[in-house]
């Protein structure tokens, strides 16, 4: 098997590639490994690379490190899922780092022997009409505002990296850019008109830096959990909510009617005013945007020191959504 290691420049402020290369380096040249590192010159350098090295590699499986964050993983998510060989790992070096928070920790997806060594798992993704995929979560709203104005603060304040300049966003956001409305399908049931905050299509848990705004979505369940927050109350009364929502408790709102929590395949959504769209992290303006599960979109690299497939076979990590909750979200 074929090892190829994608190192993102500006991860770890610049220090990513000084840190991790060298590791990289001795561990492959020690096992005698098919390996080799590439550093892209452009934030979306790495794709054409991938795309490429797949090819060349026919039938045989190989294996795509994203040595970054979450941007990373998304770039290489998106060259690799059309090749049946591929297979795409993490080893983090951002600052988010939210998609590996169900397989392990930080420190075991840095263990090159355990990721060399790991399991690859089929797991789905969030696939867009606009052209990308999502292996984490995909939005509309107040979500995809957030992430915009992220970026335009880190642009802005160099200072603002990571999870400040999230933080900063929603602060920013939660009092300019909280009401949306938007008709909105899931699946073949009725077309339905809401004001809205957002609406989320989540293939796994967490994001935007430990939100876990799907608390019980599972990536290899061939659905997505659908969380669409209703805007019917003052932002005096939103804002002691948030901290619910960043720890995955807010299901439990279901029951006053500001959420909805619903499990499917497809969603449909649709402004009059165009609004932002985020594909992990990514983001767009538009009108009209579907997102579908992708089944077994991809096959993504388990460190062999994680105890995700005991901690599944154990029922420690299950997607079963409460059935106090289920009550009030059985439909849009």
């Amino acid at each position: 098997m074929r090892h190829v290691f994608i190192i993102n420049p500006n991860a770890g402020k610049g220090k990513a590639i000084g840190s991790i290369h060298p590791v990289i380096q001795k561990y492959c040249t020690e096992h005698r490994l098919d390996w080799d590192v590439y550093i892209p010159d452009s934030p979306t350098g790495a794709r054409e690379f991938i795309r490429a090295e797949a090819e060349k590699a026919g039938d045989n499986p190989i294996r795509f490190y994203a040595c970054g964050g979450d941007g990373t993983l998304y770039e290489a998510v998106n060259a690799a899922y059309p090749f049946k060989n591929a297979e795409v790992g993490v080893i983090p070096l951002g600052s988010g780092n939210d998609f590996i928070r169900l397989f392990g920790t930080a420190e075991q997806f840095r263990d090159i022997d355990a990721q060399v060594n790991g399991t690859a798992v089929a797991l789905d993704l969030v696939k867009c009409d606009k052209g990308q995929v999502a292996i984490n979560q995909s939005s509309m709203g107040f979500d995809g505002e957030v992430c915009a104005k992220k970026e335009e603060f880190k642009n802005l304040l160099p200072v603002m990296r990571g999870n400040t300049a999230y933080t900063a966003s929603v602060a920013y956001c939660f009092f300019h850019k909280m009401k949306n409305e938007f008709t909105i399908q899931i699946d073949d049931g009725e077309p339905v008109k809401k004001n809205v905050i957002f609406c989320v299509a989540a293939s796994s848990r967490w994001y935007g830096g430990g939100f876990k705004a799907a608390p019980f979505a599972l990536p290899n369940d061939g659905y997505l959990d659908f969380v669409i927050v209703e805007k019917n109350m003052p932002r005096v009364k939103l804002l002691p909510l948030i901290n619910m929502y960043k720890n995955g408790e807010h299901a439990k709102l279901a029951d006053r009617g500001i959420l909805t929590y619903i499990r499917g395949k497809k969603i449909k959504i649709h402004s009059d005013k165009q609004a932002a769209i985020n594909c992990d992290g990514e983001y767009m303006y538009v009108n009209d945007v579907t997102f579908e599960v992708m089944e077994k979109g991809i096959k993504f690299i388990v460190p062999k020191t994680s105890s995700y497939f005991h901690d599944v076979e154990m029922g420690k990590i299950n997607g079963e959504i409460p059935v106090e909750i289920q009550k009030y979200c059985s439909k849009l």
